[in-house]
C-alpha cells in the first residue's frame, strides 16, 4: 500500500507542474504570442498532462485490485456441453432432443 501512496505522489506533483507549464504555453500564446503554434503546444501539454495523472490513478487502482483479489482460488472447468445435430453436418436430420420427445415407448 506505501508503494501505492509514492505512486500517487509522484503524479501528483509531476502532472501539476506539466499542467501549470501547459497553461503558461497556453496563456503566453493566446495573449502575447502572434503565431497560433504556441497555442497547440499549450493545450497539448495540459492534455499529456491530464493522460499522465489518469494513467497514474489507474496504476494504482490496478495495483490495489491486484492485492486485494483471492490468490489460489480455483475454479471449476466448465463441462462440455453435448454437441447439437445441425442440419449441415449430419444431412439435414433433427436434433437429438427433439427426436427423444417424438419417440414411441
Amino acid at each position: 500500500m506505501e508503494s501505492a501512496y509514492k505512486i500517487l505522489n509522484a503524479v501528483k506533483y509531476i502532472g501539476s507542474t506539466i499542467l501549470l507549464l501547459g497553461m503558461g504555453i497556453f496563456l503566453y500564446g493566446f495573449f502575447v504570442s502572434d503565431t497560433s503554434a504556441m497555442i497547440g503546444i499549450g493545450i497539448g501539454t495540459v492534455m499529456g498532462a491530464i493522460f499522465i495523472f489518469l494513467i497514474g490513478v489507474f496504476f494504482v487502482a490496478t495495483e490495489e485490485m491486484e492485492s486485494k483479489t483471492d490468490k489460489g482460488v480455483r475454479l471449476s472447468p466448465k463441462q462440455k456441453e453435448r454437441p447439437v445435430d445441425t442440419p449441415f453436418e449430419t444431412g439435414f436430420t433433427y436434433p437429438r432432443s427433439i427426436l427423444t420427445m417424438y419417440r414411441r415407448s
